[in-house]
């Protein structure tokens, strides 16, 4: 990759309409217990007997020995640009039954499906992942339907994606391994803690139960929340109120005792959090911590337009999770440490937000177990005190866990308090569905989210939230993207435009500041719009952002004079 363009994504996605429009049309249905009877009606659904029972496509897939969810071996598949890696097999069923179709996945964009029910077929979907991630969904067999087809693939050009502990858990078909045992109660867990509270929130984290497949979540003795992995982020609480919670383990075959319980006390009200004193609308820039060829600056140095400054990046250390910072002094013409931190304090008694990016293209910063989370919330909380910064900024562009990252964020946030900014930066496929890791973590932290600003670049083209597909580069593209993210969960003051500040800051989707203006109207006036016109204005957006101050200077701060001046004149 080019160093000029550092924060360009590594890939070009292109056009994915299909995969996007199954994962956006997804719906999961809730089942009931399974009967004792029930199994795994897949053969060789570990792997372990190599590629027995499955057919991949191109001569794609291979076992390997590792990364291994479980056992001793998983599928690896890796797509070409003309095939997707498709490997399936064919189960037998029963008919008029219901199934849960279940997969771990790993690595690049991964699919799990199913085809042949004789009712409706069902797909899953998650993007790139570095650590195992459980895919589930469930189908219902037609009156005669007696087999049916499994598939896994990944995406075109992509990263090899790996698979291992499929099962299509139900009523007995008559072809499975008949080696699955029926699942016994599990136990109840362990280790419950609580790893952060808000005026308004408390965050559970507790320890692996073997043989679960869910955990339920009770607040005094009331059941709050069904989650698949080991945290939990329970929502809705009074401040200042102290809560009793317990957790059971949950599988096909019942509901353990309740764990020994443990008392959260959220904290006192705040003034609004996730903002601070932000204007209504702000503008964000992020600042380069060393010279790829753009305008090399100072803290100082970056315009009054940009209320959010977000220094990229942190680094990532040995330790899992964990990062820190290094001033690249050298790189920005003998800058010293202590000059950089006399220069935040002075752009915060100007009003203006310093915080600390995590990630770029670059980045190598995993949160993907519990220990990580933590580890990563006690290093930034350390960076934040060590500078002054006056929050994080999460630009992980190679995949997220959203739940470690959730317990993550809710630990710093009860580390640094109420007025923590905490901004995200995901690229457009991470927004394109709530079922996506990214949009996931964004609404799990919704209380104490500051704003999402995506990424409207080195994109393709994508779909809008009408189902069309737009491309990058158009005033459409920015509104129909925008409204996805405004329809889905976020507060319109928690969405942000990310654009390129000049057409050497990224590989593509530069657009002038006139047409940044004209999709800020759009969304907010419902002037200005494009051939797509959202059903309703969103008077409260956040604003815009761009990478990077020092691009934008390199032009002349042509962006942050037109696009600054118009975010802060809007309603």
């Amino acid at each position: 990759m080019d160093p000029v363009r550092r924060r360009s994504r590594g890939r070009r996605l292109g056009s994915l309409t299909g995969a996007v429009t199954a994962a956006l049309a997804l719906a999961f249905t809730a089942v009931g217990p399974a009967s004792a009877a029930d199994v795994n009606n897949a053969k060789n659904a570990g792997f372990e007997s190599g590629l027995s029972n499955w057919a991949c496509s191109a001569n794609s897939g291979t076992t390997v020995a590792s990364p291994a969810h479980a056992g001793s071996a998983a599928l690896k598949a890796t797509p070409a640009g003309q095939d997707n890696a498709r490997c399936s097999q064919s189960v037998a069923v029963k008919p008029n039954s219901t199934y849960t179709l279940s997969a771990w996945v790993q690595g690049g964009y991964s699919y799990l499906g199913v085809t042949g029910t004789g009712t409706t077929d069902v797909s899953t979907w998650t993007p790139d992942s570095t650590a195992w991630k459980q895919l589930k969904t469930t189908f219902s067999t037609g009156s005669s339907t007696t087999s049916v087809s499994v598939y896994t693939h990944g995406w075109y050009g992509q990263a090899a994606y790996y698979v291992d502990d499929l099962s299509v858990f139900g009523p007995d078909g008559g072809g499975g391994d008949g080696g699955n045992p029926d699942p016994t109660v599990p136990s109840a867990p362990a280790g419950l803690s609580v790893s952060g509270t808000t005026p308004n929130s408390a965050s559970l984290s507790w320890n692996t139960v073997s043989g679960a497949t869910g955990y339920n979540v009770y607040r005094d003795g009331t059941k709050v929340t069904a989650v698949t992995g080991t945290s939990a982020t329970v929502t809705g609480l009074a401040a200042s109120t102290s809560y009793s919670f317990q957790v059971t383990a949950t599988n096909a075959a019942g509901e353990s005792v309740k764990s020994a319980a443990v008392t959260a006390r959220t904290t006192a009200p705040d003034d609004g959090g996730n903002g601070g004193d932000l204007p209504k609308h702000a503008v964000t820039g992020y600042w380069q911590n060393f010279n790829n060829g753009a305008t090399v600056q100072k803290i100082s140095d970056v315009p009054s337009a940009y209320d959010i400054i977000a220094v990229a990046f942190a680094d990532a250390t040995t330790t899992p999770g964990a990062v820190t910072f290094n001033l690249d002094s050298a790189g920005l013409g003998g800058y010293t440490v202590d000059q950089f931190k006399a220069d935040v304090r002075a752009k915060q008694a100007a009003g203006k937000k310093v915080i600390i990016s995590v990630g770029g293209e670059k980045g190598t910063v995993s949160v993907n177990s519990s220990a990580s989370a933590t580890n990563f919330a006690n290093s930034v909380y350390s960076v934040m005190r060590e500078y002054g910064f006056d929050g994080v900024d999460i630009d992980l562009e190679n995949g997220l866990n959203p739940t470690y990252m959730t317990q993550a964020l809710r630990a710093l946030s009860a580390k640094a308090g109420p007025d923590m900014i905490l901004t995200m930066a995901p690229q457009t496929i991470d927004m394109q569905s709530t079922q996506g890791g990214y949009f996931q973590t964004a609404l799990n932290v919704k209380d104490i989210l500051t704003v999402v600003n995506m990424q409207y670049y080195n994109s393709g083209t994508m779909l809008g939230c009408d189902g069309k597909v737009y491309a990058q580069g158009t005033v459409d593209f920015l509104t129909a993207l925008a409204c996805i993210q405004l329809e889905g969960g976020l507060a319109p003051s928690q969405v942000g435009l990310g654009l390129p500040a000049s057409t050497r800051a990224a590989g593509g989707g530069y657009v002038s500041p006139s047409v940044v203006n004209a999709a800020l109207d759009c969304l907010t006036k419902a002037t200005n719009c494009g051939s797509f016109k959202p059903s309703k204005t969103y008077p409260d957006l956040r604003g815009a952002m761009t990478w990077s101050t020092n691009w934008d200077a390199t032009a002349g701060n042509a962006w942050s004079n037109s696009v600054g001046a118009h975010v802060h004149a809007l309603p």
